[in-house]
């Protein structure tokens, strides 16, 4: 059987799932959910005013909702907020419609015994796009930021080898040899093959520019623990945009990194909101009870505009150039017009619901492909942890990512406890595991 999580952190060499009772666990394996909505024999029409939206009646008739958005996950939250809060003058009434009993799609925070996990994403980049949603939805206060300085750790040979932070770590680092660090500083000045002709994965553009070594241990098990993706397969222009646009704008990696840099320098960045807290350094943020407390905030500041339990069943075009959405609910069956619908739900659910409006549409919707993830939480006593590992007696860092090569099936594994506060209890290390993804989609499969 695989190894699930990396033995190095964990005093055992025989650290394979029968194992875990030895170290005294508490294991939590997430799957996803599945919800089946029934249909009943009701019917009725209803109205956006009726909706707790602000529609105006015209002549006895209740003008239809400026945006429907199917869909109550974050993206959906967040683009409702961003236009009830941003762009209020043409689209006064927003309603979110969710198909399950609750908001925030993946998000899933659980509290239970001193613990508090994630069930799916475990994090954000506070970008200010991100933090103007935190401000807005009246979470400055809960917001928790990791500490910058933590390291970041790769799998390598056995032993776990921290990521450069900073220009000046690059010289010292052990994750790489003198060979591959020369043949990737030379590479990105341009001593490397040029561009092919034709669209690069992110495999190949790497590898031309930085080298195997760059390939295999940073950015191959990045990919596979951020995207869950085949970087031999991810497109780089689309998974990497910034990037692959250096090369295109400076022929060089660093050569673009520079003239990005003066362009900068000549136009003037617009004021920052005053508003926003400033992160220090690069980190990542959640909030003090968990992830779920920015839909659920979003969701309370709309109101009675989310709809919970309302299953979208069809959607048809008007000859007024809007649009009639049919829905399950449990008040029976619920037909709404809007002037505009935004869907923000799987690609293989918006196909269905848009071949009778596009076939070609549903058809490219459908060849979207999802990879499969678990996310497995594990609580081990302090004392389980490799004396090693430990900086100043604790179990400091973001986390660590495992290589496909180096034989772990865990393709990355978060240190909860250590990233953010109240995660366990006194004694206890809360640590997140994801497994699965494109090269692993036997996960599937598995029980255990």
């Amino acid at each position: 059987m695989a190894t699930l999580t990396d033995f190095s952190l964990i005093r055992s060499t025989t650290f394979l799932v029968p194992s875990f009772s030895k170290l005294n666990p508490k294991i939590t394996i997430h799957r996803p959910l599945k919800l089946r909505c029934s249909i009943t024999e009701q019917s009725s029409t209803i109205s956006s005013s009726k909706l707790g939206g602000e529609a105006q009646s015209n002549g006895g008739h209740s003008s239809p909702a400026d945006c429907v958005i199917i869909g109550g996950g974050i993206s959906g939250l967040c683009i409702a907020q961003a236009l009830v809060t941003k762009h209020r003058d043409v689209a006064a009434n927003v309603i979110v419609t969710e198909a399950r009993d609750r908001v925030g799609g993946n998000i899933t925070t659980i509290e239970r015994d001193g613990y508090l996990w994630e069930e799916g994403p475990n994090s954000f980049q506070p970008s200010d796009p991100m933090l103007t949603m935190v401000v807005d939805s009246g979470l400055k206060d809960d917001l928790v930021l990791g500490d910058p300085n933590a390291p970041r750790f790769v799998l390598w040979d056995g032993k776990l080898r921290p990521v450069p932070s900073k220009p000046t770590d690059l010289p010292f680092f052990d994750l790489m040899s003198i060979g591959g660090k020369l043949r990737a500083g030379l590479g990105a000045l341009g001593l490397r093959p040029p561009p092919p002709g034709h669209e690069e994965s992110v495999e190949e553009f790497v590898r031309r520019n930085l080298g195997p070594e760059v390939f295999e241990r940073l950015i191959e098990p990045f990919c596979s623990g951020v995207y869950a993706g085949d970087p031999s397969k991810l497109s780089m222009k689309a998974a990497f945009g910034k990037v692959w646009k250096l090369e295109q704008n400076g022929g060089s990696i660093i050569g673009g990194t520079f003239k990005t840099i003066q362009e900068r320098n000549k136009t003037p960045k617009p004021p920052r909101d005053p508003r926003l807290p400033k992160p220090k350094g690069q980190t990542v943020g959640s909030f003090r009870k968990g992830l779920a407390m920015l839909p659920d905030a979003i969701a309370a500041r709309l109101g009675s505009n989310v709809k919970l339990s309302w299953k979208l069943s069809s959607i048809t075009k008007l000859d007024n150039g809007g649009y009639n959405l049919t829905y399950e609910t449990p008040e029976g069956l619920v037909s709404l017009q809007s002037r505009s619908v935004v869907l923000t739900v799987p690609s293989h659910i918006a196909s269905s619901l848009l071949h009778p409006l596009s076939a070609a549409a549903a058809e490219a919707l459908s060849k979207f492909y999802y990879p499969p993830v678990a996310a497995v939480s594990i609580s081990y006593p302090k004392e389980a942890i490799r004396t090693e590992c430990l900086i100043d007696g604790e179990l400091k860092g973001f986390g660590q990512l495992h290589p496909r090569s180096q034989g772990v099936e865990t393709l990355g594994t978060i240190y909860s406890s250590s990233l953010f506060p109240n995660r366990a209890p006194d004694g206890r290390i809360l640590l997140l595991n994801y497994i699965g993804g494109a090269t692993n989609p036997g996960i599937l499969s598995k029980v255990r």
